[in-house]
């Protein structure tokens, strides 16, 4: 059996895509997401979305240049914030970036969601319209041919993200915390101790990836001691290829990927990530 690191290195190389160099700091991380969602759902209500003669009045007394300037730095804000795969919340757009714009909010966005779309061929998703969160996938209506966002790992963290979805898609969609440590641990990749590469394994499995909606980690109702479980989280469905996901399996075990026979017939059903939400929910939120 390969190592993780060893097939995430090789596949790595097959793969590029380009980043921004700056970076930003995330908020402190936090284990339960519910108490976190409760939180966000507070900051957010205190914004109204404008209507549309709102938004007509607050154009009129800006210049157009005034608008493209709002509109870049919120393209950046997002740009910076996929780099590390944490979703933008619109409350955090508003108060960081927005500012005194908000009266434009929504022609804000639909000017950012075209720039998305025309000059980096990304699409700018609303993945949870109630907390209003935005992430940016792969545009797979773009003519010019590019490879999902993470079609195949780029960096060891992908790999080691990927051997767990591949654990989930293989297990049926749903899988014990336990089993996941039990495959991490044959792979060498110990979440007991730190690792050279991944750090905290169990706080990037648990934190990081939830966080990133790579991942849903729910407590099993019922269980005592506590226990939890895996499944693909929201930004997964979007962004990953259940088709890719068996290919990386069968690399990391030297098998054929079509020796799994149901599971390949799932993952080629259909080819591509799952069907997003338009784009248009980006800029058109239901008005509070």
């Amino acid at each position: 059996m390969n190592t993780l690191l060893d097939v995430a290195i090789r596949c790595a190389a097959m793969t590029q895509r380009k980043r921004l160099s700056n970076t930003q700091s995330s908020s402190q991380s936090k284990r339960q997401s519910n108490s976190f969602m409760t939180q966000e759902e507070d900051e957010d209500a205190t914004f109204t979305q404008p209507s549309t003669s709102q938004v007509q009045r607050g154009l009129e007394k800006l210049t157009p240049a005034q608008v493209d300037q709002k509109t870049a730095e919120v393209v950046q804000y997002i740009l910076v914030k996929d780099q590390k795969k944490i979703p933008v919340r619109r409350a955090d757009l508003v108060k960081h970036v927005v500012k005194d714009y908000r009266a434009i909010y929504p022609e804000i966005i639909k000017r950012a969601t075209r720039i998305f779309e025309q000059v980096f061929g990304l699409k700018l998703v609303e993945i949870d319209p109630k907390n209003h969160m935005y992430i940016l996938v792969n545009n797979l209506d773009t003519p010019v041919p590019r490879a999902s966002p993470v079609e195949c790992p780029s960096n060891p963290k992908m790999g080691l993200l990927f051997v767990i979805l591949g654990v989930i898609f293989m297990k049926g969609g749903v899988v014990r915390e336990n089993l996941i440590w039990n495959i991490l641990k044959k792979l060498r990749v110990d979440p007991g101790q730190k690792h050279e590469e991944f750090g905290d394994v169990r706080k990037t499995v648990t934190d990081e990836f939830v966080r990133q909606r790579y991942l849903e980690y729910v407590r099993i109702p019922h269980t005592e001691p506590v226990e939890y479980e895996f499944r693909w989280g929201q930004r997964a469905d979007m962004e990953v290829s259940k088709a890719q996901i068996l290919v990386f399996m069968g690399q990391i075990h030297e098998q054929d990927p079509r020796s799994w026979s149901q599971q390949y017939r799932e993952a080629h059903a259909s080819s591509t990530p799952s069907s997003t939400p338009s784009s248009s929910q980006a800029s058109s939120s239901n008005h509070r």
